[in-house]
């Protein structure tokens, strides 16, 4: 989705072979939709009784999510000003074409919803995260710096204190499924599930879009901007993973988890390495001083933006290093990076054709794996030489367009 002033409405837009568009942010994006891949078909545990982390746990789990959601917030400041955020009409503009856009991204995630699959999809808590990123639209970078680093510290202890109290109503505030159309008739719960109780904690997620909106209002062509991502994204993700692992391993974190989940034999140490989203959180401030995947605590959302952040500097540097040999060498990632809703949908509705059902004969997890990963990156690669949007991009663009009253135009190829 593309800013336009009145002074440039003729103009077209970049396309994604265009020096106008950052093609390390669409490698970024790419690279996360791979990561999410992975950790939906391939084990993040080994299946013995100690429950010992795969690599693919240690390395995906909760940082794919997160640089997705990262991510998000880059492309709303791209689309809404840059580094000079919008403001007046054309903000108005903006906020009315993303709040478009976060409807359809809201339908396609309710729709997949109804598909009994073994995936937490995420497309209607990233709808929700759109609209409540919109009062941040017309703010710059310090501004967004700061409300980011209170959120990270804040959110997770509102979370801590209400999360309890919304699972003991009667019925409990959470869905236990994805949501999907007939939960809207129950909105209590559905609100619940997306706020706090879920997969997804919009609460705490707002944080990796405030994260995001603040880096792409850097001027991120400026040389030093991706190193400075880069270095100081991994020294900081380095030091708040190392704290959490501190805290549960060596100040007495896990001894008091333990008393507080009470299953003597749980492999609770091999859960916080991996996914911490399925075990209630309470009874314990203990819970806020790890940096588990998917614990949602000030430790794990620093960790995890830091090292989106330090991906996404990495990204742009290897996009500057192909411009500077004209070779296109992130093409593989940035053609899936830029229609990762297609993709995505289709890779979850082809997940529920094999739902509690075995792979078909000679098929193995990884063959799977890199089945859904070359497909991707194949589709990806043909749209991005035609310069054609994914067909749910071309329906968000659109809904964006309808929104800042621009007339959308056919999604054919260049028009991207």
């Amino acid at each position: 989705m593309t800013s336009r002033t009145p002074a440039t409405r003729s103009r077209k837009a970049p396309g994604p072979n265009q020096p106008g568009r950052l093609r390390g942010i669409d490698a970024a994006r790419g690279l996360a939709l791979l990561g999410m891949m992975a950790t939906h078909l391939l084990p993040t545990f080994e299946s013995n009784a100690n429950l010992t982390p795969t690599w693919i746990g240690l390395t995906f789990s909760g940082r794919a999510a997160a640089l997705f959601a990262v991510l998000a917030g880059v492309g709303l400041a791209l689309s809404t000003g840059k580094h000079q955020p919008l403001s007046g009409p054309d903000l108005a503009k903006a906020r009315r074409g993303v709040a478009l856009r976060a409807l359809v991204i809201a339908a396609v995630g309710l729709t997949l919803g109804n598909l009994e699959v073994n995936v937490a999809v995420i497309l209607v808590h990233y709808a929700v995260l759109f609209l409540c990123v919109l009062p941040f639209l017309g703010l710059g970078a310090k501004s967004l710096c700061a409300w980011a680093a209170g959120w990270i510290l804040a959110s997770p202890v509102l979370a801590y204190l209400l999360r309890p109290w919304l699972l003991a109503a009667e019925p409990p505030l959470k869905l236990g499924h994805n949501p999907r159309w007939e939960d809207l008739g129950t909105p209590g719960q559905l609100l619940g599930d997306l706020f706090l109780t879920g997969y997804y904690p919009v609460v705490q997620w707002l944080s990796y879009l405030l994260v995001g909106l603040a880096i792409g209002r850097l001027v991120l062509a400026k040389a030093l901007v991706p190193v400075l991502l880069l270095v100081g994204g991994t020294v900081v993700a380095v030091t708040a993973k190392a704290i959490g692992v501190a805290a549960i391993e060596d100040w007495g974190g896990l001894a008091a988890l333990e008393k507080v989940v009470n299953a003597p034999g749980y492999p609770l140490g091999s859960v916080l390495q991996v996914n911490l989203a399925g075990l209630p959180q309470d009874g314990s401030w203990w819970w806020l001083a790890s940096a588990a995947p998917h614990s949602g605590t000030p430790l794990d959302l620093l960790h995890t933006s830091a090292l989106a952040a330090a991906v996404i500097g990495a990204c742009l540097l290897l996009g500057r290093l192909a411009e500077w040999i004209d070779l296109d060498l992130l093409l593989p990632l940035r053609g899936a990076g830029a229609m990762t809703l297609t993709l995505y949908t289709v890779h979850v509705w082809v997940l529920s054709n094999f739902y509690l059902k075995p792979l078909p004969a000679g098929w193995t997890e990884d063959g799977m794996y890199f089945a859904h990963a070359a497909v991707a990156i194949t589709v990806g690669v043909v749209f991005a030489r035609l310069s054609w949007r994914g067909p749910l991009e071309w329906l968000g663009h659109a809904a964006g367009q309808l929104g800042r009253g621009v007339l959308p135009r056919p999604a054919t190829a260049g028009s991207r």
